[in-house]
């Protein structure tokens, strides 16, 4: 019996109710949206992090080799970081290497939960047999999901919503920034050439089956997701949406949790709107977005493109933002690259999380201990503490009560005697 099922059926341990109490949520809350599908739970080693209404937003590092950089040690570093950055789980998406070796690395290197997405492996082993993608049978996906869930993997974006009615979409409306996302790419080039339906849409009650035995997560993916702000909203990807939530209903009552997927670029006039419609839509399952990116012109600094569409989504409903990092559309990420994606989107969470729950009891400590210049408590307060202390202490200041911006000029040093501050 899943989790879902034990909880559909009253059960409650000891463990969930610690999550809950860490959440912040009533308990009895908590397990009622565990079992109408609006929270999900992954655990890990015997850690959870649970994911939906009413919980912090969590926030995913995505890492994983390419064909043209292959360095496992870098990408068991990379996880490293994410996860010491604050990020809450990791997706390992490699593409080059031994991805078996890579992907197993990872989990054990890690204390959060891991997602991957199977789709590719099968992909990558069907180019390397057989010298194209549109040679891979239906077992070499279904083995491929079977393999992640063996070795651990804990949530799996899975394309089921990539089918003949949003092939048709995107093939019949034309699209400025085309297909950007590799699984969805690879499906539809398969779906072209074998002239068939795709085998996750065909065979999902298979799929669920698979998952439900190991407890995966099932995370719909975003196949049909914008790659360019021109391409927001259109057809395919509102279509792919509806199809993903008929099938997150359909995965829930087989008892297997699920996650829908979201945008990738998108402008912020329009993430309002595309949340409200994803959460009328699933019920108030899990919302998980790449980002979203909010224009397309800054490479170098997606990081803080995808920030300000994180921080707007968060606010409005928004419940797992996957990073971005200043390396988005230029290359594959390095540790450093990670840091800044994970600590960007981290920021974007809690800004976010301040209004969706009107949580501000950290910034008002932070501005109590600014008002008394005291740096200790300051960092306490810090997102990033370590980054904190390090530019403070690099810059020299003659009082040790004051910041090199001010010096003796500092205002709140200044109006501290003169004025009657609150608090």
């Amino acid at each position: 019996m899943t989790l879902l099922e034990e909880v559909k059926r009253g059960a409650k341990t000891e463990e969930l109710s610690k999550v809950a109490k860490k959440e912040k949520i009533p308990e009895d809350t908590f397990y009622r949206r565990i079992a109408s599908g609006k929270i999900v739970v992954m655990r890990h080693r015997g850690d959870y992090v649970a994911i939906g209404k009413g919980l912090r937003t969590k926030v995913n590092c995505s890492i994983g080799s390419s064909p043209d950089l292959v360095d496992i040690d870098m990408e068991v570093k990379k996880a490293i970081t994410g996860v010491e950055s604050g990020a809450d789980s990791l997706m390992e998406l490699s593409t080059g290497g031994d991805l078996d070796e890579i992907r197993r690395r990872v989990l054990d290197a890690v204390d959060v939960p891991v997602g991957s997405v199977p789709l590719y492996q099968a992909a990558i082993n069907s180019i390397r047999k057989n010298g194209s993608i549109l040679h891979m049978t239906e077992d070499d996906i279904f083995n491929s999901v079977k393999r992640h869930a063996k070795d651990g993997i804990r949530f799996m974006a899975i394309h089921c919503g990539i089918n003949k009615l949003t092939y048709d979409r995107v093939m019949n409306q034309g699209r400025y920034g085309g297909i950007v996302s590799r699984g969805g790419a690879f499906l539809l080039s398969w779906i072209d050439f074998n002239e068939t339906e795709n085998p996750l849409y065909a065979n999902f009650d298979y799929l669920l089956e698979i998952l439900k035995e190991h407890e995966v997560v099932l995370s719909l993916g975003n196949g049909m997701r914008a790659g360019c702000i021109h391409d927001s909203l259109d057809r395919a990807q509102t279509m792919e949406l509806i199809v993903n939530c008929e099938l997150a209903d359909r995965a829930n009552e087989a008892g297997v949790q699920a996650i829908v997927e979201g945008p990738g670029h998108i402008p912020i006039n329009e993430i309002e709107a595309f949340v409200k419609l994803q959460k009328r839509l699933s019920g108030e399952k899990p919302f998980y977005v790449l980002g979203p990116i909010t224009t397309d012109v800054a490479p170098g600094y997606d990081h803080i493109t995808s920030a300000i569409g994180s921080a707007i989504g968060s606010s409005v409903g928004v419940d797992f933002i996957c990073y971005v990092t200043p390396a988005e559309h230029l290359a594959l990420p390095y540790p450093e690259d990670v840091k800044e994606g994970v600590m960007a989107s981290r920021i974007a969470a809690h800004i976010g999380d301040m209004i969706k729950y009107d949580r501000r009891d950290q910034d008002l400590g932070m501005a109590k201990a600014r008002r008394e210049v005291n740096w200790k408590e300051q960092f306490k307060f810090c997102l990033d503490p370590k980054r904190a202390e390090e530019i403070r202490g690099s810059r020299p200041s003659e009082f040790d009560d004051t910041c090199a911006m001010c010096g003796e000029y500092c205002a709140l040093k200044l109006l501290k005697t003169k004025v009657k501050l609150l608090g």
